[in-house]
């Protein structure tokens, strides 16, 4: 027997139009109609032998008709019979199949029939919903290509599993206002992740509030702050330094050069020639001949940036010969607001991490050390480090920011470039409070500007060099529209913005597009779950992570009526002042 094997005196009623994928239902058995809701799942026969067409309620009505029954010719009116139709507008969603080759069970979002006028519709509840919601999880994944979020939110019995190498292949968005979970999903997402044991993910942790999320297979690594400069084998330490010669010529442009200047292009060519010169005389005093000889202005070389600032120096002050004695070089008095500004990121030490990094991340074997840490996976990895690697960016200037995560993103992209195809591992960028360094809007030149032709690229090219996104944010209608067009999976909590809910709404296919109206009306922790990692567009309670983060949500009424003394200000404006939490 199969898995929809009802009774004829179990149907809803029958069909009375057919559009495409949208069918309107005739509903007779009105105790059956009063148990059905918006968004339930519904079965119809197809006109195949063990086939049938799924679909989701999205709308229930009822037509009253008034007919007048007119007693001669004279138009005079003597009855009227009024007529109640109970209408339900599905919208199918897929197809299954008692059998499918050797498969039992089978669920494809694909619509080979469509239903016949008056063939009948059933509801999927209580143990056929369960088998049914059963059957969509596990078919045609193997027990490693599943990732467990939560239970259907239509059947707590039945476990949501969704097909985790689409979700990771084919990029994710989580999104969800404040306080609807989203930082409980992503949680849960990587604790799940870091259960395989060759895992290999990495987290950019924008506040600190993952730092709760420990376990087997979950490292945590921060950017250093102002108190970690005299901080020797680092990366040992788990504190990450981003020397500035691992930024490109654009990006070194965009942090120095003031393009309101006059002498803006000077002093950008000008940066680029002593860039590569210093890189040269690099190159040559470590006999790096093979490098040599192709090496540009872009290329992953360290260099002494203190020759850089001379050299602008002198050429700033240079006289030359003239005819009639000494005259003023081509640069002279140019680069004086260049060096200014360079000298004063040179002396910032919240810029330490860049600009002040220990002699070790300047030796050219460096950049090799810190790609494995940031990219080799849980097996690769020293005991007890992990595949997860949930990177804190918390003391990062909230200006820089944007560059300095998308030049880490940047740079594992362009390791799995260069990688021989045959020996890539893959990895997914999990992109928390995206819209901070993943703009929708920002202006030509800037940090923002610089940050999101990076995740352009990976979004755009990522999934053939195995590069991952998942772009997690609270304002999705603030996140760059090309890179969230390259998401093919979406995890939507609640979102109670307007902008924020057009933006999900444009995202999901035109038949789901119902769907968008229950964004304003889920519970915490509650998602919406569409996509190519799901077969079945599902509501899933997501299931609570083993760590809470600390997501900064404050109880305030509870904290007001506490009655103990604290007296924690003098530690917050001294840590201020010192520029460091520790």
């Amino acid at each position: 027997m199969g898995l929809f094997n009802y009774k004829d005196e179990e149907a809803l009623g029958h069909v009375k139009a057919v559009d495409t994928s949208t069918v309107i239902v005739s509903v007779e058995n009105l105790e059956l109609l009063r148990k059905l809701q918006v968004n339930r799942l519904v079965v119809l026969h197809s006109s195949k032998a063990g086939q049938y067409l799924v679909g989701i309620v999205q709308k229930i009505t009822r037509d009253t008709t008034v007919e007048k029954i007119l007693a001669d010719s004279d138009g005079e009116e003597t009855t009227a019979k009024t007529t109640e139709q109970n209408l339900v507008r599905i919208t199918l969603i897929g197809t299954f199949c008692d059998k499918l080759g050797s498969r039992e069970n089978v669920f494809r979002r694909t619509l080979e029939t469509v239903p016949e006028i008056d063939a009948r519709c059933f509801a999927i509840e209580g143990e056929r919903l369960t088998a049914f919601m059963k059957a969509v999880s596990f078919q045609g994944r193997s027990d490693a290509a599943r990732l467990s979020l939560g239970h259907y939110t239509l059947d707590e019995a039945a476990e949501a599993y969704l097909d985790a190498n689409r979700f990771f292949q084919r990029h994710a968005v989580i999104v969800g206002s404040t306080g609807s979970g989203k930082s409980w999903t992503t949680a849960r997402l990587m604790e799940q992740v870091a259960l395989l044991p060759n895992a290999n993910a990495v987290l950019f942790d924008i506040h600190g509030e993952y730092s709760t999320i420990t376990g087997d297979g979950i490292r945590h690594l921060r950017i250093a702050g102002p108190g970690d400069l005299n901080v020797s084998n680092g990366l040992d330490q788990g504190v990450l330094f981003f020397p500035y010669w691992l930024l490109g010529y654009d990006d070194m442009t965009t942090m120095l050069v003031d393009r309101s200047d006059n002498n803006a292009p000077n002093q950008a060519m000008v940066l680029a020639r002593t860039v590569v010169d210093a890189k040269r005389a690099f190159l040559e005093a470590g006999g790096h001949s093979d490098v040599l000889a192709n090496f540009t202005v872009d290329s992953p070389v360290p260099y002494d940036l203190q020759h850089v600032l001379a050299e602008l120096q002198r050429l700033d002050r240079e006289m030359v010969q003239g005819s009639r004695g000494d005259k003023q070089g081509d640069f002279h008095g140019k680069l004086s607001r260049f060096i200014a500004r360079l000298e004063n990121k040179l002396g910032d030490r919240r810029l330490g991490f860049m600009m002040a990094a220990p002699a070790e991340a300047g030796r050219f074997d460096w950049l090799s050390k810190l790609s494995k840490m940031l990219m080799n996976g849980s097996k690769d990895q020293a005991a007890g480090k992990g595949g997860v690697k949930i990177i804190d960016c918390s003391e990062v200037p909230s200006d820089i920011l944007p560059l300095i995560v998308a030049r880490i993103a940047s740079l594992i992209f362009s390791v799995q470039q260069w990688m021989p195809k045959e020996k890539r591992h893959p990895i997914s960028l999990v992109c928390d409070e995206a819209h901070l360094y993943i703009p929708d809007a920002c202006e030509g030149g800037s940090v923002g500007a610089a940050a999101l032709r990076h995740f352009e690229r990976i979004a755009k090219e990522g999934r053939k060099y195995g590069v991952g996104l998942v772009v997690v944010s609270q304002r999705p209608s603030e996140v760059n529209r090309t890179v969230l067009s390259q998401c093919n999976n979406f995890v939507a909590l609640r979102l109670t913005n307007a902008e924020d809910q057009n933006v999900v709404r444009r995202m999901l296919p035109d038949s789901l597009g119902g769907f968008a109206e229950l964004l304003p009306v889920l519970d915490t922790g509650e998602a919406l779950v569409v996509g190519d990692a799901s077969l079945l567009p599902s509501r899933i309670r997501i299931s609570t992570p083993n760590a809470h983060p600390n997501s900064g949500t404050v109880e305030f009424w509870d904290e007001w009526a506490n009655d103990t003394s604290r007296d924690n200000v003098s530690d917050a404006v001294t840590a201020w002042r010192k520029q460091s939490m520790s």
